[in-house]
């Protein structure tokens, strides 16, 4: 088990894996088909996209915290 003090990094670090995944596969099956490959071909891509996409998202939740925070009323 992690430490909780570390959630919001694994967090982070899910959510990016999850999406990353999501669009490099709907982004590789509109490019290139389910032709031969195709599944290393996907899984090129994510692993690029996930080492974009895991430090954008540590910087970018904080401010997408603070933006959810001012449209929510209390």
């Amino acid at each position: 088990m992690l430490p909780k003090k570390s959630e919001p990094i694994a967090f982070g670090f899910v959510l990016s894996g999850l999406m990353s995944c999501l669009v490099s596969g709907i982004s590789t099956l509109r490019v290139a088909g389910l032709a031969d490959g195709f599944a290393t071909t996907w899984m090129g891509a994510w692993m690029l996209a996930w080492l974009i996409a895991f430090p954008v998202v540590l910087i970018a939740a904080p401010f997408a915290r603070r933006i959810v925070h001012k449209l929510i009323s209390e």
